[in-house]
């Protein structure tokens, strides 16, 4: 489902999503108001989302819809990536956060995240992105690991294969399976499992 105040925008989005034959545009929407409805009635797997509200918030909306439609995942797709506003989305429900100069096959590999309960936001404000939660969290918990190693254990934390993360960080999966030999090495586990239960019990991969 697309949820945009522009009609332009949600014809582009459509088109693309139409044209690449993977995606089923099930429903537009054009305001808050209308957006609830039609979540509530068709439940799409995933909620394109960049509405202009005055009325109500946007993380107030992100939030009543994910309680109309508790199985869709939002993705924000929005001209901004203020820092506030991406956290604020995030830490409201949506799964994804990514800003409208990213291409047709970013778009589409991002929705397809999202559809798999993906947490997901576009390469220009990843960093920034994790950074900021990384401030909120207090010191890391792994200070040997290097920032790519801790995105590579952020994502075993969260149960993500070596394919999906090395999707996420814009990496070849042969990288990815390199960094986690290394990180399981400065951790001191044999395997996958020990590596889960030790950075989870530390705190991450709790999105």
């Amino acid at each position: 489902m697309v949820a945009d105040s522009q009609a332009a925008a949600r014809r582009d989005v459509r088109s693309v999503l139409e044209r690449s034959g993977e995606v089923v545009v099930v429903a537009e929407a054009d305001t808050a108001q209308r957006a609830l409805e039609a979540a509530a009635r068709h439940r799409p797997d995933v909620l394109v989302f960049d509405l202009d509200t005055t009325e109500i918030s946007r993380t107030v909306l992100i939030a009543q819809l994910l309680r109309v439609a508790p199985g869709t995942g939002v993705l924000v797709f929005s001209a901004y990536d203020d820092d506030d506003a991406i956290t604020s989305a995030i830490h409201a429900g949506a799964r994804g956060y990514l800003v409208k100069n990213a291409g047709s096959r970013q778009l589409l590999r991002t929705i397809h995240a999202v559809a798999a309960g993906d947490v997901i936001v576009g390469n220009t404000v990843a960093g920034r992105f994790v950074a900021s939660l990384r401030q909120e969290r207090g010191p890391y918990p792994f200070p040997q690991l290097t920032e790519r190693e801790r995105d590579v254990l952020e994502g075993i934390a969260a149960g993500k294969s070596n394919l999906v993360i090395a999707r996420e960080l814009s990496l070849a999966t042969k990288t990815i399976s390199n960094r986690v030999s290394v990180v399981f090495g400065k951790l001191g586990v044999a395997d996958r499992a020990q590596a889960i239960v030790l950075a989870r019990e530390a705190g991450l991969g709790r999105r």
